[in-house]
């Protein structure tokens, strides 16, 4: 079912409004987890960092300007080469890399109706773990909700 918002009318009290957000059906993922198991851990992912980042950005047709691209890649790398989640500083985009609080994992998250192919994402990123001889689990959607003001 596509995400939406119930308004009741408040000039016609019996009636309710049902809003869709704007999301294609056929968008069949909104997010894809990395879920980063056994000895792995957030240092490990900063020699390829700038890999996954390129990549997502790239696949979402977002890819900004060098020098901005370079800061957030530095703010992010200063935390995972210290071993500390980063804050995942993509913060104006269709696609956000996104690390929990609660857990060793990030995931990428689509936040516009446009559908952006979650799943070429998914297998780009796992490649680039696989060659970094990074452990983790790929799961999809998570049931994580979302702040679709996004």
């Amino acid at each position: 079912m596509l995400p939406h918002y119930i308004i009741k009318g408040e000039s016609r009290p019996n009636t309710i409004y049902i809003i869709n957000v704007g999301y294609h059906e056929s968008m069949a993922k909104s997010s894809v987890h990395f879920i980063l198991k056994g000895q792995s851990d957030y240092k490990d992912l900063a020699p390829v960092f700038k890999d996954i980042m390129q990549n997502v950005l790239e696949n979402a047709d977002q890819v900004p300007e060098e020098e901005e691209f370079t800061m957030i890649l530095h703010l992010n790398l200063d935390d995972l080469e210290q071993n500390r989640k980063p804050e995942g500083y993509i913060r104006k985009a269709r696609v956000r890399i996104v690390f929990p609080l609660d857990r060793k994992e990030f995931f990428v998250q689509s936040y516009s109706p446009k559908v952006v192919n979650l799943g070429k994402i998914k297998e780009d990123v796992s490649a680039i773990l696989n060659n970094a001889s990074i452990s983790f689990d790929v799961t999809e959607d998570d049931d994580i909700k979302f702040d679709l003001k996004g």
